[in-house]
């Protein structure tokens, strides 16, 4: 059987109240930013994300009018125009994240 532990002095953990972390600020930025200033900020820092996101909302839409037109092949074509829309969007992301994990090494 185990020995009972000491018991701390301690206060016990609040669920209500922040951790604090010594050396840990929970924001870079002196001030919060809305919506749309983070926004802008993320679409200068990788801009080629938003685009992907616009191309694959534009080949989504533009398949789903086709499709409801009976227009099934150019449906089809702008289906697979929407993956590869999707697949450039999750390169930029990654492209981005390695470019900004670059750019914080010392």
């Amino acid at each position: 059987m185990a020995a009972p532990r000491p018991v701390s002095s301690e206060a016990p953990f609040d669920p209500s109240q922040a951790p604090v972390i010594e050396g840990f600020s929970p924001t870079v930025y002196s001030n919060p930013e809305g919506f749309k200033e983070k926004f802008i900020r993320k679409t200068r820092e990788n801009p080629m994300v938003p685009i992907g996101c616009l191309g694959t909302a534009a080949a989504l839409s533009y398949g789903l009018y086709c499709f409801h037109r009976g227009q099934s092949h150019r449906s089809q074509i702008m289906m697979r125009t929407r993956i590869a829309a999707q697949g450039f969007t999750v390169v930029a992301i990654l492209l981005g994240l390695a470019a900004s994990a670059m750019k914080s090494r010392p």
